[in-house]
């Protein structure tokens, strides 16, 4: 864990300072944003890609690793696997080095790179979104569910595709993301959903689906898994590991409560920010039901991304004598969270053969 709460603090220290130490401003709907300094978000990304990249543990790292040290990567075996594109990957990747770290640090530093540059883009306040990938968990999400996740950032990076209505462009990024893991197909016809105003009759249909689904989870477990009966994803239905917490829900929960209770001041600040809303209204509909059996917690992967810009903008929706109590009230109450999940629940254990504190 000494890894992780120091790659935590030169992480936040980075950005904090990308933010004081700022290349020149833009404008995001009608309000004037400051432009993080390159150099500065530039090395809080490095130092994910370093951590993240010469680890050799964590989640299903060293099944990663063993595979790729032991298997022989061929056009036979892509095409007989699932997901092409992370065989193709591999494929090349063994042509350079038979090394299993090569892997783990190619996807940590495509992954991380692709992340921090949309944060980049989007963020109003880069060191709390890249507070929160850390504190909330997403980071070491990243280094268990390595193609998902990889997947997602694929998707993630796309983010102005959706915001501008360019559906082509986005379906084609999310079939490619698909190839790294299929279940990224579903991020198209979330395109249609995410597309229109926030907070009308279709969101609160949304979450009145979801409770009805807690409430009647075994009927719609058993005819979901039936019908995924004949896919790759059959075994999840012998998933068994219990639901997500209460207190995940929670944390999920609050940027989507701040954004509705002042969801007419965001939408002055940023016109196109009801998109985000919606993404991030989805990705707490997963975690409601997720609460039933975790695997579906594993959609949060491509939603939860979406937080860490909507996070970064609702400070902004409290009046300007409130907004350093509530900044800090966010610092405090993530980090305490982060501590209680890595070092109380999960006992998170980081190692590599690089890095030693």
């Amino acid at each position: 864990m000494t890894v992780l709460w120091a790659t935590f603090l030169i992480v936040f220290i980075f950005t904090f300072l990308s933010r004081y130490i700022p290349a020149n401003s833009i404008s995001i709907g009608y309000s004037p944003v400051i432009r993080p300094n390159k150099v500065m978000t530039f090395l809080a990304i490095l130092s994910l890609v370093l951590v993240s990249g010469l680890r050799n543990t964590i989640g299903d790292t060293d099944a990663y690793m063993h595979t790729y040290a032991t298997q022989e990567f061929n056009w036979s075996y892509i095409l007989e696997n699932k997901d092409p594109g992370f065989g193709v990957l591999q494929m090349f990747l063994k042509n350079i080095s038979s090394d299993p770290q090569l892997l783990i640090l190619v996807t940590a530093l495509i992954t991380n790179l692709l992340i921090g540059i949309t944060l980049y883009k989007y963020s109003r306040m880069i060191e709390l979104s890249f507070y929160v990938y850390i504190t909330a968990g997403m980071f070491t999400v990243s280094m268990n569910g390595i193609r998902q996740f990889f997947a997602a950032s694929i998707i993630f990076i796309a983010t102005k595709y959706i915001l501008n209505g360019d559906f082509k462009k986005y379906a084609l990024v999310v079939i490619l993301a698909s190839t790294i893991h299929q279940s990224a197909l579903i991020l198209i016809p979330i395109y249609f959903i995410v597309r229109r105003e926030a907070w009308t009759k279709v969101t609160f249909l949304l979450f009145s689906l979801a409770i009805v689904i807690v409430i009647g989870f075994n009927q719609f477990s058993e005819m979901l898994f039936s019908s995924l009966e004949d896919t790759q994803y059959s075994n999840y239905s012998t998933f068994d590991e219990g639901g997500a917490s209460s207190m995940r829900v929670l944390v999920e929960s609050v940027p989507v409560v701040i954004a509705f209770l002042g969801r007419e001041k965001l939408r002055k600040l940023w016109p196109k920010s009801d998109i985000i809303v919606n993404l991030a209204v989805i990705n707490l509909i997963f975690m409601i039901i997720a609460t039933q059996n975790w695997i579906f917690a594993r959609f949060n992967i491509y939603f939860s991304l979406y937080n860490l810009i909507l996070i970064s903008w609702i400070i902004y929706l409290f009046k300007e004598n409130s907004r350093k109590f509530v900044y800090y009230g966010l610092l405090v109450c993530y980090l305490l969270y982060f501590y209680y999940e890595h070092v109380i629940s999960l006992n998170m254990y980081y190692r590599s053969d690089y890095i030693n504190l």
